[in-house]
């Protein structure tokens, strides 16, 4: 939104008097997710994350609004990705709690919401850009865009393993899978790698064998897990291991994985492709982005919560970040108003540098970030940023090779509005392979 960052700001703010007047009413942030519950790990990390986020500001003197400072108030909601327990805090939240932003991990706990959220005109936030339609106006995706970014990853792989030509992949039958399956199969074909193997499961496939085997005996040099949930990643993984894969991996995600390379080995690993960074990465030091110094942010949040980092850890942060400029900017929390701040600036800053909405093409409003990320590669057992990806980039060439990918698989935003839309299946995400 602006060039500095939060840390900057508040950095370069404590070398001047303080001499606004400090109110005690806070501006209060609702933070509706899973924090119990199979699928707590799409939520509660993102809520230590924003906890450390609230500490910080508030020692700083909180938020700057017309010339006054006011203390920030996370006001957490456990739905436990129950959708009639999400439409109760929801309720809470905006209508006892007067929320002035309203962040959700979305899919099935947005939907009985849409109607709601849409006529209390409450800013919103989604982790799920699927989620968006032309009639969810103030519903936007500033920080996730899944399933858009992992074009990077094939991008990168088509032109510095030339010798990865032939890939099998796989997907689970629901609302992340598919459209992630649609999303690969269209930068696949972009770089002209040839899909020798698909295999589609049901979300709650506990059968790594059936699923990896048949990959393996079409002969790729790629295995990629596509969006799987992190409990068949490593399934899948640790069974290509015991198979005898030689060939490379690609994966949306690969969170925890120290233990996948303490279960299988750093050599068969190595140079796994990925799209979610440590942020102790010597390459995030030098990005303009949300906390300027992303180690201190790394190093603190792990002392804090030990082994609880993944990717939501720093989502939620980076939304909040993007909000936080747009409300100092304009002077107001009114969800109208800051909306227009962030969407009339050409030029936002997100998790990983300068950022353009865009989205009518698939989603029907242009409510989401794109910019630069991340792709990351395993060396040595360790994750390490290979390059930031341009998707505005990759877009301007082969957005309509992806559009038709999508309209292929039921993933155009009016086609998931006139079928019902799939449902997410995240709630397999901890039970499969327990």
């Amino acid at each position: 939104m602006v060039p500095s960052s939060f840390a900057h700001r508040i950095a370069v703010s404590s070398l001047f008097p303080q001499d606004q007047v400090g109110m005690k009413e806070p501006i209060r942030i609702g933070f509706l997710a899973p924090l119990t519950g199979p699928v707590s790990s799409w939520g509660l990390p993102g809520l230590n994350g924003c906890r450390l986020w609230e500490d910080w500001l508030n020692r700083a003197g909180g938020m700057l609004i017309g010339g006054r400072r006011y203390p920030v108030q996370l006001v957490p909601f456990d739905c436990g990705y129950e959708p009639e327990r999400a439409l109760e805090g929801a309720r809470h939240l905006v209508l006892s709690e007067k929320v002035a932003l309203l962040m959700m991990l979305g899919g099935d706990t947005f939907t009985p919401l849409r109607s709601f959220l849409s006529d209390s005109r409450v800013l919103t936030s989604t982790l799920l850009p699927s989620d968006l339609s032309p009639d969810t106006r103030y519903l936007i995706a500033p920080s996730e865009t899944h399933p858009i970014f992992n074009v990077t990853g094939v991008d990168w792989i088509a032109r510095h393993r030339p010798d990865l030509r032939r890939v099998a992949l796989c997907s689970q039958r629901d609302a992340l899978g598919l459209p992630s399956l649609a999303t690969y199969r269209a930068a696949f074909e972009a770089a002209g790698i040839e899909i020798v193997k698909e295999v589609i499961y049901d979300p709650e496939e506990s059968d790594a064998a059936g699923i990896v085997q048949p990959m393996i005996d079409s002969g790729p040099d790629l295995l990629c897990w596509c969006t799987s949930h992190t409990p068949h990643v490593h399934a899948m993984t640790e069974y290509a291991f015991g198979a005898g894969f030689g060939g490379a991996m690609l994966s949306c995600t690969f969170d925890n994985y120290q233990r996948l390379v303490a279960r299988t080995s750093a050599e068969f690993m190595e140079g796994s492709v990925f799209q979610f960074p440590d942020f102790d990465d010597p390459k995030l030091a030098k990005k303009a982005f949300f906390f300027n110094r992303p180690s201190t942010f790394f190093r603190e949040y792990n002392a804090r919560y030990p082994e609880s980092w993944s990717a939501v850890s720093w989502e939620y942060v980076a939304i909040l970040d993007i909000w936080h400029a747009a409300v100092e900017k304009v002077g107001s929390v009114h969800p109208a108003s800051v909306l227009a701040t962030m969407k009339q600036m050409d030029r936002v800053t997100h998790a990983f540098g300068p950022a353009r909405w865009w989205g009518e093409t698939i989603f029907g409003i242009d409510n989401v970030l794109i910019g630069d990320w991340p792709v990351v590669t395993l060396r040595e057992g360790k994750a390490r940023i290979a390059e930031f990806g341009s998707i505005p980039g990759w877009l301007e060439r082969h957005e309509e090779l992806l559009k038709h990918h999508m309209e292929a698989l039921g993933q155009l935003w009016q086609q998931r509005l006139e079928t019902g839309g799939q449902s997410t299946g995240l709630a397999a995400r901890g039970a499969a392979f327990s």
